[in-house]
């Protein structure tokens, strides 16, 4: 997970763009993509023989996102129950093991996001058009489908490659507004019913949702606003099915015996610590008694500081990480502490390299057959490659977050800001990190000559703030 959904509304002025672009040439960011790639891109794809493209599919994304990975079908079972079927794309029937594009995506690993756009990991003509889910586009995917009782638990999972057809592309709004209106035909309209059943599934089993606000930062007469906009619940419900197919995915992969899940081990207490300081910075009461999860389930991201604490929030999942078995030899951690249960990332091919590979082993294991050994070649340098490639992310997320609040703050350079000292560097205590009350930054406070008070509110001094230079950086006042 992002440690922060940053968008910049409008066009960004000089500075910022400026910037951004030097933050891609200092990263080594690929931006364009060679010609032999271009060229492999443009193959036709290897085509499954079922044919599944009867079941009117539908995806939910972002109205801009053309890079569609998931398309989903939900229906009654006769006697009781849900049926799932949800289909993913089928990047490996577009990309030949070994050959241009493959090495191509191995070096790129993940797509990644800037506020002014996004450096794919497959090219365009791919991701975007031929092996996309677009609306009334028949192509090769990966078809789930997920039986699940009464109570939204899981009795059956079935996983094949299909020809499949999406009839409608959806944005949370659009689906949203139809489930509160009671318009949504049925297969929409279970959206609601199947994802509250997966959330209340997810609490009994102890595990989390983050549901993050996106920091959006607004141009308005010359200067810059930061807002936050609260997801909405139909996110929550979408993001059950995914997180539904991860876990199934996880739970074929162990029992063939092959696999590569996404694991994570439980915060450690000093995180746990830097996070109860940002709450007392933020205003966010969290009592010692209350879990760090039913705090989580608590907050409102419609309020400004409870929307800045989610932010943060994202830090105690910081230490995922991939970890691959063969032959039966099973790690001996398997879950995702967030989860709280064995997951495993397969269901967003198109920007994320791993997931292909997933897929590919659960397809295997479905049909009692062995993994590809093309797959298993590639499966120990993997979680060396995702880790790298989460790496880069993470950094561009940090570089990102930090050239767009010195843009916010450029203009009030000398000014006063009311702040909490939630961090403090062990051997140099002069120096630490803020949590502004408004807006609701995080930043870097040196030049002082005592120990910063650590937890307690501080009233700082901001002494640098340039989007082209300098990260924003204050001291006390």
């Amino acid at each position: 997970m992002p440690r922060r959904h940053v968008r910049v509304t409008g066009a960004p002025e000089a500075p910022l763009r400026a910037a951004l672009g030097a933050l891609r040439t200092e990263l080594g960011v690929p931006v364009s993509f060679p010609a032999e790639v271009l060229a492999e891109a443009g193959r036709p794809p290897r085509l499954p023989s079922y044919d599944a493209t009867d079941i009117p599919l539908f995806t939910i994304d972002p109205p801009t996102s053309d890079d569609l990975d998931q398309a989903m079908h939900l229906s009654r079972r006769e006697g009781g129950g849900y049926r799932v079927r949800y289909a993913i794309a089928d990047v490996a029937a577009f990309v030949a093991p070994g050959g241009a594009l493959d090495a191509e995506a191995h070096r790129r690993v993940m797509t990644l996001y800037f506020p002014d756009g996004k450096i794919p990991v497959h090219p365009p003509r791919l991701s975007e058009g031929s092996a996309s889910l677009l609306p009334d586009q028949t192509c090769p995917a990966v078809l789930w489908t997920i039986d699940l009782d009464a109570d939204g638990r899981t009795q059956s999972t079935g996983v094949r490659r299909a020809l499949v057809r999406s009839r409608a592309k959806l944005d949370y709004a659009h689906v949203q507004r139809q489930i509160d209106a009671g318009t949504a035909e049925e297969p929409l309209a279970l959206l609601k019913d199947i994802g509250a059943l997966r959330e209340g599934l997810e609490i009994e089993r102890g595990g989390i949702s983050l549901n993050v606000p996106e920091q959006e930062i607004v141009e308005k007469d010359g200067t810059y606003e930061l807002v936050h906009r609260a997801p909405l619940p139909a996110e929550g419900w979408n993001a059950q099915v995914s997180l539904l197919t991860g876990m199934a995915a996880a739970d074929l992969m162990l029992a063939h015996g092959d696999g590569v899940l996404r694991t994570l081990p439980a915060a450690p207490d000093g995180a746990v610590g830097r996070l109860r300081r940002t709450a007392l910075a933020l205003h966010v009461d969290w009592p010692h008694h209350v879990s760090y999860a039913q705090l989580v389930r608590s907050l409102d991201p419609h309020r400004p500081h409870h929307a800045a604490f989610l932010q943060e929030c994202t830090t105690l999942l910081r230490g995922a990480g991939y970890t691959v078995f063969r032959d039966g030899a099973l790690p001996e951690v398997t879950a995702h502490a967030a989860v709280a249960a064995p997951y495993a990332h397969c269901t967003a091919p198109l920007r994320r390299l791993v997931d292909r590979y997933s897929s590919e082993i659960c397809l295997a294991a479905a049909a009692g057959e062995p993994s590809p050994e093309w797959v298993l070649e590639a499966l120990d340098a993997l979680p060396k490659e995702m880790a790298e490639g989460s790496r880069r992310a993470g950094t561009v997320e940090r570089e990102c977050v930090d050239i767009v609040e010195a843009a916010l703050l450029k203009d009030r350079v000398g000014d006063l800001f009311e702040a909490c000292v939630v961090d403090v560097q062990e051997h140099e205590p002069t120096v630490g990190t803020v949590q502004l009350e408004s807006p609701a930054v995080f930043a870097r406070i040196a030049g002082g000559t005592t120990r910063l008070p650590l937890g307690e509110r501080l009233r700082v001094r901001l002494t640098q703030a340039d989007p082209g230079t300098a990260k924003v950086q204050f001291a006390p006042a």
